[in-house]
């Protein structure tokens, strides 16, 4: 039987609401499928924990999380600590010391879930591959003359070729086991550096799939085509900036950020790899038991299927649309009366009808 050790980081806000539920989901799958078992340990890193010990984990987190199988995360933010503190002393730190150059996010409408675009399920299943490590997230740059009327601030983007090709590749491979269709976001047309060298790399990897149907749109045209012709597309592949802002786009197609899950991915499984809905922490709502915990149980199904159990992954999506598809335990951001436990409760519910 394989054992999966994994690090739960609930984290701030709802997500100490959210990790719980996914955690009783993960555990009761486990226990229904019988060929792998779920062991978890609780972290209690955030920002919380920064205004407590001046860092947002100890200087020995990372050596701590690397003896997991995959990390749980909730949310990180918090109205007292700067998010860039929050986001860069814990997030991108492990996004970039564990290699997870792969952010994986699935914009799929699930059945059972309103689209304000009133598309259908089947109109709405793309995935982005999102650069993860560099790009317009890297941390270069700085301020001179500061507060004087010539303050100057830089900010460099950075973009590799060991760092664009390992993720192009990682969306091309994608791509050949699902439609064989793959989008190429980008602004070459503006961006004369960075994104022409990206669309280069993009072209010579290109070169070694001559299967795969390609497509290069620019970044503002994207945003358009994903809200008028969402079913033209299926794997897209974007730098970090782009990837980020279009899959919150997308979170609104397929219900909310209540229903949008991302995976920060190790594809050669060096490192645990970081699982998470894409919400933030809900300072507004945190304390309620009102957050949807769908995106952290569907984050736990990507889980799932990274740590190599299909079956289970594959049961746990289906268990979670069963109860979208019914209707009848719903949370706030659903226009319902139901609590945080009461949809974990409904997905194990559902988890045991379907093995009865």
């Amino acid at each position: 039987m394989n054992i999966y050790k994994i690090a739960a980081i609930p984290g701030d806000g709802v997500g100490k609401e959210v990790i719980p539920e996914g955690i009783k989901v993960l555990r009761k799958i486990s226990e229904i499928d019988g060929s792998f078992k779920i062991e978890h340990q609780y972290f209690p890193w955030s920002c919380e924990y920064y205004l407590q010990h001046g860092e947002m984990m100890p200087k020995d987190g990372l050596e701590i999380l690397k003896k997991f199988d995959a990390i749980y995360l909730g949310a990180i933010g918090d109205p007292r600590v700067p998010d860039y503190i929050g986001v860069g002393q814990l997030i991108f730190l492990i996004r970039q010391n564990f290699k997870q150059y792969v952010n994986l996010r699935p914009i799929k409408l699930l059945k059972g879930i309103a689209c304000p675009l009133k598309k259908q399920p089947e109109d709405i299943d793309m995935i982005f591959v999102r650069e993860n490590t560099e790009g317009e997230y890297g941390d270069i740059g700085g301020t001179f003359m500061s507060d004087a009327p010539q303050e100057t601030v830089l900010q460099t983007n950075i973009f590799t070729r060991h760092g664009t090709e390992r993720v192009m590749r990682y969306a091309f491979q994608l791509a050949q086991k699902r439609s064989g269709k793959l989008t190429n976001v980008t602004k070459s047309n503006a961006l004369r550096h960075s994104m022409v060298f990206w669309d280069k790399i993009f072209d010579e990897i290109a070169g070694e799939y001559p299967n795969i149907k390609t497509r290069k749109v620019l970044v503002d045209a994207m945003s358009m085509f994903m809200v008028t012709k969402p079913e033209d597309f299926d794997v897209v592949v974007a730098s970090n900036l782009f990837g980020d802002i279009l899959t919150d786009l997308g979170a609104a197609f397929q219900g909310g950020l209540g229903f949008a899950p991302g995976g920060n991915i190790n594809p050669e499984k060096e490192f645990p790899s970081m699982f998470e809905p894409i919400h933030g922490s809900g300072p507004d709502i945190a304390g309620q038991g009102v957050a949807n915990p769908i995106a952290t149980i569907w984050a736990g199904q990507m889980m799932l299927e990274h740590l190599g159990e299909e079956r289970a992954a594959k049961m746990l999506l289906t268990a979670i649309e069963g109860v979208c598809t019914e209707g009848k335990i719903k949370t706030r951001d659903m226009e319902g009366i139901n609590t945080t436990s009461d949809m974990g409760d409904a997905v194990v519910r559902k988890l045991i009808e379907l093995n009865s």
